[in-house]
Order: C-alpha cells, then structure tokens, then sequence
C-alpha cells in the first residue's frame, strides 16, 4: 500500500477541493443544491479517488482510479467554466481555481506516465 497523502497530486488535489469549497460559498444560494454541490463532489472525487487507488496492488488498478481523478478535475474544470461565463461567484477566485485545475491535469499526465514505465 502505497502512502498517498505524500503524493504531490493528492496534495494538490486537497488544495483544490479546500480552495473549491471556499468558491462555492461566494456563489449565489439558488446554486447551493445544484452547480454547488456538483462541484465540490466533483473536487472531493479527485483527492477520494487518488487515495482509494493507492490501495490496490496492481499498476493498471491504480492507474484506472487515476483516470478517474482526472475525469473529475475535467468535470470541475466544466462546471468552473460555466460559473464563469454566468459571472457566479468570486471571478478571482474562480480564475486561481482554474489555474489550480489545469496545473493538476498536467500532474496527472506525468504521474500516469510513471506509473506506467514504472519510474
């Protein structure tokens, strides 16, 4: 088993689901059950998932659970996006939120690539 609170994409990733809760609660209430909830389930998927990963004991396992997390910072990054385009929420905080985002997907194409050769 593999200790994930020491990799640098689950770090980040808890960055992310802190600094997109913080997001959320700068968003209009109407938004409280919908886009909201959305997105912080999709932010607690990428950390969730990097960690249930990191218990399984063959390579391929883990690196599905990865792609998974990856899945859910693209689903983030959508739904940010559209907050965005409708002016929902803090736009500062949105735009750090983005660049948090984008800095994980490319995270996640290098872990994936370890993973994979074995690095």
């Amino acid at each position: 088993m593999r200790d994930f609170k020491q990799l640098k994409i689950w770090q980040k990733g808890l960055e992310i689901a802190v600094q997109t809760f913080r997001f959320v609660a700068t968003m209009p209430k109407t938004e409280q059950f919908g886009l909201c909830t959305q997105m912080t389930r999709a932010a607690v998927s990428i950390t969730s998932n990097i960690a249930e990963g990191s218990s399984r004991s063959s390579v391929k396992d883990y690196n599905r659970f990865v792609e998974i997390a990856l899945g859910s910072s693209y689903e983030l990054e959508t739904q940010v996006l559209i907050t965005q385009a409708t002016a929902m929420g803090n736009p500062e905080l949105c735009i750090q939120l983005l660049g948090q985002i984008r800095e994980e997907q490319k995270m996640f194409v290098g872990f994936q690539k370890s993973l994979m050769t074995g690095v």
